[in-house]
């Protein structure tokens, strides 16, 4: 617990708090792409050691977040025929489809597994050549490498009854969709530090000189994040508007090129809806030349499934940092954990559920969070 500790340790956290609060002169609004980032600044309080003066949203950066409903509904489709085994991480399986989730199709007599590796699917492929396995690939770049090379494997030891759903996202392009928002205020990004680790950070940098924002890439943990803060801060009160990296122990300039090599040959950029965002041009990936035999959504012909959203939920506002989890209606009423609406509320890295496990609705009522549009807890 020794080098998880030190980014824990209070006396740093309560230094670079106060070197917030003596450097910041004007209001600023960050944002944190992460969800993880998200749920350590809620459970940790960090959102409540910072000056009144800075306020923090909460970004697109938890990928079950912002998978579409169609894409659900497709995974419930596939799941639920018999000659189907379909895997899945966990964090899926509670996820509303339109009307039902994942899990329900288990419980409806549909095998439904839950895996830790996209290359646990491809054993259960192996063990199993009665049934098609399908995989279920959701992520940001992160888990991108993984999931090509389970694909790469596939096509290697020539495996004909194993495809994927594949629904991965971009962070950059979500963070240009929210710059060029007319209802944009984020003023600078603490990015994901996981993202970066694979992928570098030299896509940000037109990023940041084209809308004058500085973008940090941050850790996860309590010093990490107060530190990008402090980075990100002090950028804005100084007129700048570069990329740096507070995340140096993981993270460097160029990424790691051997699993951005697998990626760029197994997927291709494609346009991508989000889940309450809609389309973004060229903020997804999808599987390209030889390996579009395992392409899940052309074996089963899902293609052009549509499904429309609940209008009962504001995750989409939530995403883009337009508004909090307590000022929807639903929260912690109608949409709870036990019966979401949406799966911000579902996910171990969504929003709502961050706000619904560590700050009671009673608490998020206060009038202490300011309004994205008035500075108040005035709602929008």
């Amino acid at each position: 617990m020794k080098f998880l500790d030190e980014y824990r340790d209070a006396k740093a956290v309560r230094q670079f708090a106060d070197k917030i609060r003596q450097i910041t002169t004007r209001p600023h609004v960050l944002m944190e792409i992460c969800g993880g980032q998200t749920h350590a600044i809620v459970k940790f309080g960090i959102d409540e050691l910072l000056p009144k003066k800075i306020t923090l949203v909460h970004g697109p950066g938890c990928p079950v977040c912002v998978t579409p409903l169609e894409q659900i509904d497709k995974a419930i489709e596939i799941a639920s025929r018999r000659d189907v085994i379909f895997c899945s991480f966990g964090d899926m399986l509670r996820v509303p489809g339109s009307k039902k989730d994942l899990l329900s199709v288990k419980a409806e007599g549909g095998d439904v597994r839950m895996v830790y590796s996209p290359l646990d699917a491809l054993k259960i492929t192996q063990a199993n050549p009665q049934k098609h396995v399908v995989f279920f690939a959701v992520g940001f770049e992160t888990t991108a490498p993984a999931n090509a090379m389970a694909v790469f494997q596939a096509y290697k030891l020539g495996v004909n009854n194993f495809s994927m759903l594949v629904s991965h996202v971009l962070v950059p392009p979500a963070m240009e969709a929210i710059l060029s928002s007319p209802k944009n205020r984020v003023q600078g990004f603490l990015a994901a530090g996981h993202v970066c680790t694979v992928m570098g950070y030299t896509e940000y940098e037109p990023i940041a000189q084209k809308y004058k924002v500085p973008i940090v890439v941050t850790g996860f943990e309590p010093v990490d994040i107060l530190q990008g803060i402090y980075m990100c801060v002090t950028q804005l009160e100084e007129g700048r508007y570069e990329v740096e990296n507070q995340y140096t122990r993981s993270v460097r300039l160029w990424g790691n090129i051997s699993a951005q090599n697998v990626i760029r040959a197994v997927f291709q950029v494609t346009h991508r809806k989000w889940r309450g965002v809609g389309e973004i041009p060229l903020s997804g990936l999808s599987l390209k030349g030889p390996y579009e035999q395992f392409d899940a959504e052309r074996r089963f012909g899902l293609a052009d499934y549509h499904a429309e959203e609940s209008t009962d939920c504001i995750s989409g506002l939530i995403l883009q940092g337009i508004k909090k989890p307590h000022q929807c209606p639903a929260f912690g009423t109608k949409c709870t954990p036990e019966s979401p609406l949406g799966a911000t509320m579902v996910s171990s890295e969504g929003a709502c559920a961050a706000y619904y496990r560590y700050r009671s609705h009673s608490r998020c009522a206060v009038s202490k969070y300011p309004s994205p549009h008035t500075g108040s807890e005035s709602g929008s």
